[in-house]
């Protein structure tokens, strides 16, 4: 019996642990660290244990039919509830590329099914093998699956820049995920071919968007590394004032004290500095290198902190149209950062 168990608890377990360490084995950037996977991962358990405790409550006082429940409300409400940790990771820039919000997203459905299916093996310890196989090789990549296409859809459409709105941006990728879940459940084929169809599907899926983010992130790479050594380059070239950059730096002067325009020009410099840095970094990760945070890099960011309690956030706000500050620009420097 208790062999059993853990065949089961393996089985269901372990198929989705293994495709979430293949996509990060596939970043051939490295922009997911194993700390911050493992920290998703945990996430996404508390979200299943917060979802379980919600459609429980929802079964008893609005919903008592179970399949109405698995088809209909469960979808919305855990789908919910993984996009909110992808929304967070979003938030404190976390996310920067295709396929970090892939890998994330993966993660949190990972951790969500682990939890879910581990509830399920407490609760149906007499079922056959074959019924963890498909919620091991099925319902987790499919939660998961469906997570992943939430994540790299709204950063899709953040990129695109169809909307300013983050919440309108990922509106698409989370009804998406409620449909491939909910159709997932209704199981109008066989669970056994349910299981086929996410194996089928999922891989190439991820293959694709993969690729896609690496052509972009090559090319953002080049195009912003040119942008930020031609920024260097005026700054130090004596022309920066009769630049459009240097013209808008001179207009501040109208509502900040000099002061403060001084430190927001010191700002600019240590901004694009360390962009530039980021950027090299990513460069050499790329070939295999892994490079340290040398104390130069250090005092440029203790000195950058400094420059922003200087300037107050009304003088950031003012900086932002010469900053460049996608969240692709706001990731690259905290990822330096850590």
């Amino acid at each position: 019996m208790i062999a059993h168990i853990v065949a089961s608890a393996l089985v269901c377990v372990l198929p989705v642990l293994a495709f979430l360490g293949v996509l990060l084995y596939l970043d051939s950037y490295k922009l997911v660290r194993l700390r911050d996977v493992m920290g998703v991962l945990f996430a996404g358990a508390i979200a299943a244990s917060v979802g379980y405790a919600i459609d429980g409550a929802l079964q008893r006082l609005l919903v008592p039919d179970f399949d109405t429940l698995t088809r209909y409300v469960a979808p919305v409400t855990e789908e919910l509830l993984k996009a909110l940790v992808v929304l967070a990771l979003l938030q404190f820039r976390s996310i920067g590329f295709l396929v970090d919000a892939a890998i994330f997203g993966f993660a949190t459905g990972a951790g969500f099914a682990t939890v879910e299916n581990l509830y399920y093996l407490d609760h149906a310890r007499d079922a056959g093998l074959g019924t963890w196989i498909v919620r091991g090789f099925g319902t987790s990549l499919m939660h998961g699956g469906s997570t992943a296409m939430f994540a790299v859809l709204g950063l899709a459409m953040l990129e695109e820049k169809r909307t300013r709105s983050r919440l309108l941006a990922f509106a698409p990728g989370w009804l998406l995920a409620i449909a491939v879940h909910s159709g997932y459940n209704h199981l109008y084929l066989s669970p056994r071919a349910s299981t086929v169809a996410v194996l089928v599907v999922l891989p190439p899926l991820f293959y694709a968007v993969f690729q896609r983010s690496e052509r972009s992130l090559a090319d953002w790479l080049g195009r912003g590394f040119d942008a930020d050594a031609e920024m260097l380059a005026l700054l130090d070239s004596g022309r920066f004032s009769d630049s459009p950059t240097g013209r808008y730096l001179q207009t501040l002067k109208r509502k900040f004290s000099g002061p403060v325009v001084a430190d927001a020009l010191c700002y600019l410099r240590l901004h694009t500095e360390l962009a530039l840095r980021a950027k090299g970094i990513l460069m050499m990760r790329e070939n295999g290198f892994e490079v340290p945070l040398d104390d130069e890099t250090r005092a440029k960011f203790d000195e950058m902190r400094y420059l922003e309690r200087s300037i107050g956030r009304t003088g950031l706000r003012a900086l932002r149209p010469v900053l460049h500050t996608s969240h692709k620009e706001e990731w690259q420097l905290r990822m330096l950062g850590r």
